[in-house]
């Protein structure tokens, strides 16, 4: 969840890394800091608590002028977030590091180091990090910070993404990476390091990805880098896909709106080149597609959080449309369980970054039990994810940069129905019934379009729920899971507590909290659940609940006391958890407006969760 960003280069680096770090406020964090070596051969560092503002007015009262430096923005997981606690972390005057991710033996290193005559001015595991790479440069036989760095990590237990400076080597930084992303931007004359692509944006559009368990020495004009065997290895250069203002709000207020404003396009984006007027382009999900997909006889799905609720709505497209049973589960209790692995079996993983911790731990774990096949719906190209499974869609969403995830949501939800189509095609759907759907995917850009175009209307809805401290989201079927997502992204950026449930749950418990401080959300497509779904809101509306439903124009829902009704547009009942997400996602959003609160970046949340 931290950002990392590092620069060697001819010239000044400070504002390099301020602009990095900008960039990656996205991720969450609570505290910036950076150290940069001047001509000197001495290392100047600053660090503030609070936002990367707070940074640039200190540096730019003192300057921190050379040009090697490295920079980082924390999200507390060891100590409180203080100004001591925050990286860069130093050994004495001479070394700083900074570090993504989590040394779990940081406990017994501080103890050994302890002994050693080490000094700890902070709680932080990274810390731990900075004496153990010093403790090794101080020995004979280690010729160089990078022999003291290699021989650090393997005394390290956990993930990590580390970056590395010493005063004494000033013309090269020295980085690693084992469970946390890491990548190398390559320019001309300089190299820089971040812990996203999107950091190093202003200064190149190439990069190297590391992979785990590689080391790399980063200088001017050339990189080197080992895998974990220490043997020399090269990484591809790629550019990045993305267009650089994909990380400027441009017209719009806050990052939020304007990715729910992309949707369309992105939408549209990640069907092209994968299906034609009729039917899905099934080598469009790589090379083996073809003979995965024949014998899959069971789906495993396994997500966290947004990505979590995409692969709910895939479990009732999978076994409706392909007729293959299907299972979901959230990663980090997937993880910590026995498994009972059913033949054939493909391990479906769902990330936006491809970097979320529980998720990369769970397909390591998987391939390493047996399971038949992993494949990925990811964001992010070159991400572990990606790299490590066998089949991956990628979902063309761009960057997003708002927490609180959106197009990223969308974009998956429609990779995972054309991944359901190739499935389906290997298990008797017949053509006529592709076609069909394949027609309404085609169509959903449009509809998102028509959604959008509603915007005016939720924002004055969304004045209902100014004063409110509790909301309820209801849905049937498939439109459960959207639901879900509905109440998510209300709790996690207007802080109104909101919860979701099957609306055939009501009489479970639910209706006990209804009255007319609880407003009740509900999306009513025109589906074969519609006329259930109509008695589950009456239920709500005779105990005085304010009913607020989305509902299809043709559903004959009609607006009344207690029951304000938004008619939306007609959409295929299997294309319906998309398009209906949106008004959703625009609801929170003005919510969250008139609250007052912190859009992008609310309170407590990152972005990215790289670790547990």
């Amino acid at each position: 969840m931290c950002g990392i960003v590092g620069a060697v280069s001819e010239r000044d680096v400070q504002g390099i890394l301020l602009e990095g770090l900008r960039r990656l406020e996205y991720r969450g964090y609570d505290s910036a800091g950076m150290a940069v070596i001047d001509a000197g051969k001495t290392i100047n560092r600053a660090r503030e608590l609070g936002k990367v503002a707070a940074l640039a007015e200190a540096v730019a009262e003192t300057p921190l002028t050379g040009n090697t430096g490295i920079a980082h923005t924390r999200w507390a997981t060891h100590g409180e977030p203080s100004q001591i606690n925050a990286h860069p972390h130093m050994s004495g005057d001479r070394l700083a590091i900074v570090h993504n991710g989590i040394i779990e033996n940081y406990q017994e290193l501080r103890t050994e180091l302890k002994a050693d005559g080490f000094e700890f001015t902070s709680q932080t595991d990274t810390e731990v990090v900075a004496h153990l790479i010093e403790q090794q440069y101080r020995k004979p036989d280690i010729n160089s910070l990078y022999d003291a760095v290699k021989a650090a990590i393997n005394h390290l237990r956990g993930a990590f993404a580390l970056a590395v400076v010493h005063a004494d080597e000033p013309d090269h930084l020295v980085v690693c990476r084992e469970g946390s992303p890491l990548v190398i931007g390559v320019g001309i004359g300089e190299n820089f390091i971040a812990s996203d692509q999107l950091a190093l944006l202003p200064v190149t559009d190439r990069f190297m990805f590391l992979e785990e368990g590689d080391i790399a020495d980063i200088r001017r004009n050339r990189t080197q880098i080992h895998d974990r065997d220490g043997n020399p290895v090269d990484r591809p250069v790629t550019r990045f896909e993305h267009n650089a203002d994909a990380a400027e709000k441009g017209e719009y207020r806050h990052f939020m709106l304007k990715e729910i404003y992309e949707q369309p396009r992105v939408i549209q984006a990640t069907t092209e080149g994968r299906i034609t007027q009729t039917r899905v382009l099934e080598q469009a999900l790589g090379t083996k597609a073809g003979n995965l997909l024949e014998n899959v006889r069971h789906v495993q799905i396994i997500a966290c959080g947004t990505s979590y609720h995409a692969g709910m709505v895939a479990r009732y497209w999978i076994e409706d449309l392909a007729g293959v049973p299907c299972s979901v589960e959230v990663a980090s209790e997937f993880r910590y369980r026995k498994h009972v692995i059913q033949q054939d079996t493909l391990f479906l993983c769902i990330s936006q970054s491809g970097e979320t911790a529980d998720t990369l731990a769970a397909l390591r774990q998987a391939k390493k039990a047996g399971f038949r096949a992993a494949m990925a719906i990811c964001n992010v190209p070159g991400s572990s994810l990606v790299r490590e499974s066998d089949l991956v869609i990628m979902t063309q969403a761009g960057p997003e940069i708002g927490v609180a995830s959106t197009k990223a949501f969308t974009t998956q939800l429609t990779a995972l129905l054309i991944f359901t189509l190739a499935l389906a095609r290997h298990n008797g759907l017949d053509e006529e019934r592709e076609a069909e759907i394949v027609q309404a995917i085609r169509m959903v850009p449009g509809q998102v379009e028509q959604m959008l175009a509603l915007d005016g209307k939720i924002a004055e809805m969304s004045q209902s729920f100014m004063d409110k401290h509790h909301s309820l989201f209801l849905g049937r079927g498939a439109m459960f899971p959207v639901a879900l997502e509905g109440a998510l992204k209300l709790k996690e950026i207007s802080y109104i507590h909101a919860e979701a449930y099957p609306a055939g749950e009501l009489k479970h418990g639910p209706l006990a909290l209804v009255d007319s401080e609880m407003p009740v959300v509900t999306v009513a497509p025109n589906n074969d659940l519609l006329e259930k779904l109509k008695s589950n809101l009456e239920e709500v509306r005779a105990r005085g609940g304010q009913l607020f439903v989305f509902a299809d124009q043709a559903a004959g829902v009609r607006g009344e006391e207690g029951l304000n009704v938004l008619e939306v547009p007609s959409v295929h009942a299997i294309t319906a958890p998309i398009v209906y997400t949106v008004p959703l996602q625009l609801l929170s959003y003005h919510v969250a407006v008139l609250k007052g609160t912190d859009v992008d970046q609310p309170r407590n949340l990152a972005k990215s969760v790289t670790v547990e």
